[in-house]
């Protein structure tokens, strides 16, 4: 990529302004530079060391989650994944990207999708999670002092029909991302917490992986990435 164009047009780049996204290690600016106007997307292979959750009475919930391909009901140590970020125009005629994670369990394999748009509306990124697009999360983007991204969740909505509602903090999680490009290794690395105000820890994952672009231009995302329904609410 052109390094006048690097995050140039980006969902990303506007939503964090071309000051702060200045800020990030270069790689990572090439990284969130996918979008429609560069041509390119993103896929990240590598291991996470460790994915965990909270206490047994979170397992419901990340089930019930799995079925829509929201969070990952199981732990694990050293479990491949694949990472998918790929931009296109969705029904909405929206620039939106895919986040959508394949985590290689030893049983099989688990899916955590989700979708992202610039909202704005919202003057953030919009986060939808799922298959069905039904959760919705406020996403604030920014860089720390040695480079490294910060994405730190706002407001969670829930959407069906004509319900739009504010998931309560007694039930949502506050979720925080951390990624950073290590120059020794030449991978990228990625920590994710989620956790509740009122119970702690819910669920989390970190790892590395390595990154490769794709020249997209053109193309639509490939079968089975893009959500099954898609909301127009932002």
């Amino acid at each position: 990529m052109n390094p006048t164009l690097i995050g140039a047009g980006s969902i990303f780049r506007t939503a964090m302004g071309g000051e702060v996204f200045a800020r990030l290690h270069p790689q990572l600016q090439r990284r969130f530079s996918v979008g429609l106007e560069g041509g390119e997307a993103c896929v990240g292979r590598g291991v996470m060391d460790r994915i965990w959750h909270g206490g047994r009475w979170v397992r419901p919930f990340l089930a019930l989650g799995a079925t829509r391909n929201i969070l990952v009901p199981r732990e694990g140590r050293d479990i491949p994944f694949v990472i998918e970020n790929v931009p296109y125009r969705d029904s909405c005629g929206r620039e939106t990207v895919t986040f959508v994670r394949t985590f290689h369990f030893p049983y099989g394999p688990r899916r955590f999708d989700a979708t992202m748009v610039h909202s704005p509306e919202r003057d953030c990124v919009l986060d939808y999670l799922g298959t069905h697009q039904h959760l919705a999360s406020d996403l604030h983007f920014t860089a720390d002092a040695a480079g490294g991204l910060v994405i730190r969740s706002g407001e969670h909505r829930f959407r069906e029909g004509p319900l739009d509602v504010r998931v309560p903090d007694l039930i949502g999680g506050d979720a925080e991302v951390r990624e950073s490009y290590d120059e020794r290794s030449g991978r990228f690395r990625i920590r994710v917490r989620v956790t509740n105000r009122h119970v702690g820890p819910l669920f989390g994952y970190e790892g590395s992986f390595r990154a490769e672009y794709r020249d997209v231009r053109g193309r639509e995302p490939r079968q089975g990435l893009r959500p099954i329904r898609e909301e127009a609410r932002a």
